[in-house]
């Protein structure tokens, strides 16, 4: 890959990146009218966007023919249900992670989630020296430790905010700090374990893709009906979905390398 290619292709991750904060953001605070939209199912869309965009590169792949998509699929897939059954684990922690996202955004400001969400920078770098052997440089821990510093200022508390304000978001605020701690450790582990087993055989990204995206559905919708069954059996699937909601649902998966290729991977590896 050529190097003007890497560095467009990270303008183009911190454009989508970028928007994709402000927009589920700015969904998850709009006030209107009726109920607002379901952030677990908005996952679960988001997976089957996903499986049907691989389906596609897969049929593409495959000549644009439909018996050849469809043997590819059950070799690679029925066929093997050892090598299907290894990416439940990473797609278990994937699926908690994205609602964690939805979680953390509705709790804390865009830029500090911003901010600290880059300590999946951290944790991916820690995962991969201890899971794939990986050996960084003086510099790339250096980098790591101006990381960790500059998401510590983040988090310092502000003089400026009085007193009450900080009472009544010191909860929510907790919260998302909290949800966005815990996505970062989930990214950084099922990230670097999907690259071992994506060296460790010979299948397809966008094969691996669709496996990931099976079982998310999957997982997804067993927390839509735990945890927002009541609201689903009463204002449907689809309920506050408007055009705001539907960009937030695409910008999770423009770039279907999306977790296969993590962005945490980035800095350290570019």
């Amino acid at each position: 890959m050529s190097t003007n290619l890497k560095y467009l292709s990270l303008g183009i991750l911190v454009f989508q990146t970028t928007s994709l904060v402000l927009t589920m953001r700015y969904s998850r605070t709009l006030k209107e009218e009726g109920p607002r939209y379901l952030s677990s199912t908005a996952v679960v869309v988001a997976e089957f966007l996903k499986i049907m965009a691989c389906i596609l590169l897969v049929y593409k792949d495959s000549k644009c023919n439909l018996r050849a998509l469809n043997r590819v699929l059950h070799d690679e897939i029925l066929n093997k249900p050892m090598e299907t059954l290894k990416l439940a684990i990473p797609s278990g922690i994937y699926t908690l992670q994205n609602n964690l996202l939805y979680v953390a955004l509705s709790n804390l400001d865009a830029a500090t989630y911003q901010v600290t969400y880059q300590l999946k920078i951290l944790t991916t770098a820690l995962f991969s020296v201890s899971m794939l052997s990986k050996k960084l440089g003086v510099y790339q821990w250096l980098s790591l430790v101006i990381l960790m510093t500059g998401v510590a200022f983040v988090q310092w508390p502000s003089d400026s905010q009085s007193t009450a304000t900080k009472e009544l978001s010191a909860g929510s605020q907790f919260v998302g700090l909290i949800a966005v701690l815990i996505a970062c450790f989930s990214s950084g582990f099922a990230g670097v374990y999907f690259e071992k087993i994506l060296k460790e055989t010979k299948q397809s990204v966008w094969i691996r893709n669709i496996q990931l995206g099976f079982f998310g559905s999957i997982f997804g919708l067993m927390g839509v009906y735990i945890y927002d069954g009541e609201l689903l059996s009463k204002n449907g699937f689809f309920q506050g979905y408007n055009k705001l909601t539907w960009i937030v649902v695409v910008l999770q998966r423009l770039f279907l390398w999306g977790h296969s290729c993590d962005s945490s991977y980035i800095p350290i590896w570019l």
